[in-house]
Formats: C-alpha cells, sequence, structure tokens
C-alpha cells in the first residue's frame, strides 16, 4: 500500500532535531548511504533500506527526484526471504544422512546437526530471491511532519530505527496522548493535567 494508492493507512510521526545546511543534500546523502542492498545471492535473510519512490527496485539517490513540492518523499523498504520448514527438513535430512555415510556412523553429535542445519539454511538462502515490500513516506521538512503509509507495526519499527540511523533525528509516533503532548498551544495547567491522565479499564 503506497502513496498513490486508492486507499491508504497512515502512521503519523513528529521529526525532532534539525539537519545540518544544506538540508537537501544532507537528506539525499544519507539517504545514499542506507540504500538497501540486494541481497538475492547473498546468505542474508533481510535487509532494510532506502529506496527512490519512483523507481523503488532500481534504487539511485544520485539521480532519483526526492522533493515534490517542499516535501520530501521517498520509501522504506524491507526485503526478506522465507524458506518453508518442509524444505529446510527436506535438506537437513538429505544432508545428514549424507554425512553417517561418508563417517560410516550410525549418529551424529549434536554440534553437527546445529552445523549441517545452518549451513543448508544459509545454501538455501543464496538460491531464492528476498521478497520486497516498500513503504512510501512524505516527510513536511519544516513543519516537522511525517507520514509513513503503512500501519504495520514491523515496518513503523524499522522506520523509527533507520531514521534516527540515517538523519539523527527522533521520529514521535503520533497518536491521541502524544499529539496533544505535542501542542505547542498546550499551557502548564494542562500539561500537568496530560501527564496525570490515567488509562480507563472497560473490562474487570
Amino acid at each position: 500500500m503506497g502513496l498513490l494508492s486508492t486507499s491508504v493507512s497512515i502512521t503519523r510521526y513528529r521529526v525532532a532535531g534539525q539537519l545540518e545546511d544544506p538540508v537537501t543534500e544532507t537528506v539525499r546523502a544519507a539517504l545514499k548511504k542506507h540504500t538497501i542492498d540486494e541481497i538475492d545471492n547473498e546468505p542474508s535473510e533481510q535487509v532494510i533500506g532506502w529506496t527512490p519512490f519512483e523507481h523503488p527496485y532500481a534504487p539511485d539517490f544520485g539521480s532519483a527526484d526526492i522533493i515534490i513540492d517542499t516535501t520530501f518523499v521517498f520509501s522504506l523498504r524491507i526485503d526478506k526471504k522465507s524458506i518453508s520448514a518442509k524444505v529446510v527438513q527436506k535438506h537437513f535430512d538429505l544432508e545428514m544422512k549424507r554425512r553417517l555415510a561418508e563417517s560410516r556412523r550410525n549418529f551424529l553429535a549434536r554440534a553437527e546437526k546445529k552445523e549441517i542445519r545452518e549451513r543448508v539454511v544459509n545454501v538455501l538462502s543464496t538460491r531464492i530471491p528476498a521478497t520486497p515490500n516498500v513503504y512510501d513516506l512524505s516527510w513536511d521538512y519544516e513543519a516537522g511532519r511525517l507520514w509513513l503509509f503503512t500501519n504495520l507495526k514491523s515496518a513503523n519499527e524499522a522506520l523509527e530505527t533507520l531514521f534516527n540511523q540515517s538523519f539523527k533525528l527522533s521520529l514521535i509516533r503520533l497518536f491521541p496522548y502524544t499529539a496533544a503532548e505535542c501542542n505547542p498551544n498546550l499551557t502548564g495547567p494542562e500539561k500537568d493535567n496530560l501527564n496525570q491522565l490515567k488509562p480507563t479499564v472497560f473490562m474487570d
């Protein structure tokens, strides 16, 4: 689900902090540094990084447009490999049988079994392509607002971590309480009342 979808889910954030000038070049440099890597021929099971909004599967921030009007627009991409447990078990059993035949033994030690399983998973990981998941985001730098176009928990957590690593800025996820807390028009007594609020329990 992305920015141009007919229906979207959105997570709102407040961005805390400032970037070095010139801001656009600072953002572009950070995106280049943390551009997603390809792991289709690697044993890695997951990779997370930035990718351009217009060309999410051919990431190149050297030439990509990252600004629409006054807003930064790019995407978070999470590539993940998923290997069926049954496939792993099949190749594990085959490798176990081969190892026993070569060693002329009736059993293998626990450490040997663990090593065989890890090796099987690594080999299989290099043979299968990763499934890409792309989540668009819009960042109004001047207003300190960011929108991620998904509510998926894993994507939100990945964004918050990678954003801090890339830009050295903090993201504050906005829901009613944090939105009120970030309201600059809130008076001192109102902030005190807000801090004293407790959740209501609707069930015994």
